[in-house]
């Protein structure tokens, strides 16, 4: 079965290249500070806290600021880091940047680093402060950069990469690695994004050593015989089940040596009906032991998904007043809305979170879960309901507005406050999800205020209405439609990773989303192909596709369409802006 669902991206809480001028203004600040006042990851630090204790810069004075120096070359898109004065930055050309930053002064370039995460990188020095390395990964491969000289390092793994597909489950799939990991010791830390159709690879969270490459330890998400959690699914689950992933972000407790992983959802989003049972370690906050891998204590935020309520969002780190003492806890804000908060050592929620019933699913085959956790305290940072008077009239036609408000009102919906997280999508029928796979707290939404105990949630509300449909009866599938059954892997590759934005028949996408009716006659063969691989305006690279697989999905597209441009070739003409979530949906 597929669905269709709304796409959106989703903003970040990081500065870009644009504050640079910013760090370099007050230079002399930076320069003295100490260790833990350095920008050493994506996110701040171990803790992803996106949080600094320098105080040079005020509301008072931020007015009076005036740019230091300035650099032309930089990618404003990517998450630079600061370390020992070094200010590390993305540039044009696929490069990648040291500066001096107090003065703009560049120190070393290191070029042709195609596919470098715009999320960042990671930094790492030796105890006597001598040996400094740039981890990053480019496709599946990681690398290392002497941060001194600009140099790959060659001794890294093999001839200077490790190849991430080793010891993974079914990685000829595909995946990729969206955050760059975090670096505890001489390890580094990674989760990764699996794609989200039949066989993706399991989202296994692995650790290597940074001198060496070699993988230090590995979690198994989708539990092996024998592992705990093997028996909340179904015999066998771990061949063919992929997801449960850690594509977004997390933190470490660097004293304790703990690690707390946020997971997604199993293979498939929406439809479980082939993985009956709770799924652990999906939709996991998940607390390892950062030297082995271990796992410490675990909490499921939702049993047996099928919203795509996924994980993702850093967890927070902070010391709380709670009855009377002092009590360290990690807090995760949840794409539903809740933040859940817990002791960071046991694991034990600082308030209730009581299992509640929840409606259940009429899709034949499918068993979801009779109960879901629902947080008491704190209240719910997003909106969990949605009805037509919730449908904001000032963003809308006449027109679009009543079409809207009865398609509302016809679609499935639960009651009360909290009556849109948990309605299950059923066949052929809408039903209302609030705050909705693209909602709640997503990658790059919370931060902290470790020294007060604060916690900060950029919450969002995107209702999403939901529908299943078998893709056997779908034009062009199953040997059926315009393909005439000659092109089954075309049209599985579309419906597995195109239609949620662009429709199932290419004719009713999203809003903003291009019709790709005569795509074919519109784009050249090779722009179609380099904007499913490789992304296009906002249009994210659909990942574990192969050159087979696109050759077939361009066939599936100009299916009965007419040629143009001769040869076998089609008229080149740039495209509309296209949404896209992350990874692909199916």
């Amino acid at each position: 079965m597929t669905m269709m669902e709304t796409h959106r991206k989703v903003p970040r809480l990081s500065f870009l290249l644009v504050a640079a001028g910013l760090l370099a203004a007050v230079g002399a600040g930076i320069t003295a500070a100490a260790d833990d006042n350095w920008w050493s990851d994506n996110l701040g630090g171990p803790s992803s806290s996106h949080f600094s204790n320098l105080d040079q810069i005020k509301k008072s004075n931020v007015s009076q600021l005036q740019v230091a120096w300035f650099y032309p070359h930089g990618n404003t898109s990517f998450n630079p880091i600061v370390v020992d004065d070094v200010l590390y930055v993305s540039g044009r050309g696929d490069s990648l940047i040291a500066l001096d930053a107090t003065t703009g002064k560049e120190i070393w370039i290191h070029d042709k680093l195609t596919g470098l995460s715009a999320r960042g990188i990671n930094f790492w020095k030796s105890k006597d402060g001598k040996d400094k390395r740039i981890i990053f990964n480019l496709g599946v491969f990681l690398e290392e950069i002497d941060a001194n000289t600009g140099k790959s390092i060659n001794t890294f793994g093999i001839d200077g990469m490790v190849d991430l597909r080793d010891g993974l489950a079914r990685a000829e799939y595909g995946f990729r690695v969206p955050n760059p990991g975090k670096v505890f010791g001489n390890l580094l830390i990674l989760g990764m994004a699996t794609g989200e159709g039949w066989l993706s690879p399991p989202g296994d969270i692995r650790a290597y050593d940074v001198i060496t490459g070699k993988r230090a330890w590995q979690f198994h998400t989708v539990p092996l015989p024998g592992e705990y959690g093997y028996d909340t699914w179904p015999k066998d689950a771990y061949k063919y089940v992929g997801g449960n992933n850690t594509w977004g972000e997390m933190s470490i407790d660097e004293p304790r040596g703990i690690v707390y992983l946020p997971t997604g959802s199993g293979t498939y989003d929406f439809y479980g009906a082939d993985r009956v049972g709770m799924d652990l370690f999906a939709n996991c906050l998940l607390a390892l032991d950062a030297r082995t891998g271990k796992r410490l204590w675990h909490f499921q935020t939702v049993h047996h998904d099928l919203w795509d309520l996924d994980n993702v969002s850093a967890p927070q780190l902070v010391t709380v007043m709670h009855n009377g003492q002092k009590v360290d806890a990690v807090a995760h804000a949840g794409k539903t809305g809740f933040l859940y908060v817990f002791n960071r050592v046991t694991g034990e929620p600082l308030w209730p979170i009581e299992e509640r019933p929840v409606p259940k699913s009429d899709v034949p085959g499918e068993q979801s879960w009779p109960t879901q956790p629902f947080p008491t305290k704190p209240p719910a940072f997003a909106r969990q309901a949605y009805t037509v008077d919730d449908i904001n009239p000032w963003l809308l036609t006449p027109e679009a507005q009543t079409a809207l408000r009865a398609r509302v009102a016809k679609a499935r919906n639960g009651t009360g406050p909290q009556g849109g997280i948990f309605m299950p999508p059923a066949v052929g029928e809408d039903s209302i999800s609030m705050p909705g796979n693209q909602g709640g707290s997503n990658w790059g939404t919370t931060a902290a205020d470790p020294e007060k105990g604060m916690v900060f949630v950029l919450g969002i509300d995107e209702v999403a209405i939901l529908k299943l449909q078998n893709v056997m009866d779908t034009p062009g599938f199953g040997g059926r439609g315009a393909a005439g059954g000659a092109n089954d892997a075309g049209a599985r590759t579309y419906f597995q990773n195109c239609q949620a934005c662009h429709g199932a028949n290419m004719q009713n996408p999203l809003s903003g989303v291009p019709n790709l009716t005569g795509v074919t006659t519109r784009l050249s063969e090779e722009l179609i192909r380099a904007s499913v691989i490789s992304g296009r305006g906002q249009m994210r690279p659909v990942p574990g596709v192969t050159d087979d697989d696109v050759t077939a999905l361009i066939a599936y597209l100009g299916a009965g369409a007419p040629r143009a441009g001769g040869a076998g070739r089609r008229l080149l003409q740039p495209a509309a802006g296209v949404h896209a979530g992350r990874g692909a949906r199916a």
